[in-house]
């Protein structure tokens, strides 16, 4: 049977993806703009014939966490006879307060995990990848600007993601992934201050570090996360984070055979990121 693999453009999916294929897997790629993905076909999880279309065939699914979408995504899914979903949502989707009660990877959790067909969670905590965003500060003015720089988090390669994704497929279902939520970080915690100090010691880019107070960073932060409530939950969660060690997830090398992979191995994956 043939297994869908959506989200295509993205660097997970493109891994998940060439793992299957090396494995002797039949694939289909779907992306909302597959352009320049060959044999990629269009998907449009909003539009019930788009979906139907993209799952006719498949019997199981690594699929991008999406709450607006995901009720038309069961529909779908289990009128096609898929038999697992492989999701990819966010560690956020723990949280008990009242405001992860509205986070979407939660809300798409609930949802998702409704269908006929076994379901395995994948729950990343922050990506090593999101450091590409700091690249664009340094560029134009040799600094990274952030609030809360001492905050710990234990950032995962997305390399890491794809390799438990490809086991959970491969192994499929009807065994021990079923139902399960695996929550993954990388193999180690640190502080924003590091991870910057990492980059000019790999990359050899001088880059001065600044700890911006929180009402800088609402004034900063305001053009790219125009949402204020999630602004603020965020900063509430790096201001929780300071002086407090990020717990670590043994999953990525229990379900792959091998460590994750470290905040240096991705900076040596990713040449050229911080240079002009």
């Amino acid at each position: 049977m043939t297994i869908l693999v959506t989200g295509g453009r993205g660097k997970i999916a493109r891994a998940v993806h060439a793992g299957l294929v090396a494995a002797g897997r039949t694939v289909r790629v779907a992306s909302r703009e597959p352009a320049d993905l060959p044999g990629a076909i269009t998907l449009n999880t909003a539009h019930p014939v788009s979906l139907a279309n993209a799952l006719d065939g498949i019997s199981q699914v690594f699929l991008y966490s999406d709450p607006s979408t995901a009720a038309l995504f069961v529909e779908a899914a289990e009128n096609a006879g898929v038999k697992q979903v492989v999701l990819l949502s966010s560690m956020a989707s723990q949280a008990s307060n009242d405001d992860a009660a509205a986070d979407p990877h939660g809300e798409a959790e609930r949802v998702i995990t409704d269908g006929a067909y076994a379901t395995t969670r994948l729950q990343p905590g922050t990506f090593m990848s999101n450091a590409i965003y700091w690249s664009y500060q340094v560029r134009a003015t040799g600094q990274i600007r952030l609030p809360y720089l001492d905050a710990e988090e234990a950032p995962i390669h997305e390399l890491d993601i794809a390799d438990v994704a490809l086991k959970v497929l491969l192994d499929g279902p009807g065994g021990s992934h079923d139902g399960r939520a695996y929550p993954l970080t990388g193999p180690e915690s640190m502080t924003r201050r590091h991870q910057i100090e990492l980059i000019t010691e790999v990359t050899g880019v001088p880059i001065e570090a600044v700890d911006l107070t929180p009402e800088q960073a609402f004034v900063e932060m305001a053009n790219t996360m125009r949402n204020p409530a999630q602004l603020a939950s965020l900063m509430a969660y790096w201001a929780s984070r300071v002086g407090s060690p990020h717990p670590l997830e043994p999953n990525v090398e229990l379900l792959t055979g091998t460590p994750a992979r470290t905040f240096v191995s991705w900076l040596r994956d990713n040449p050229g990121v911080y240079s002009n």
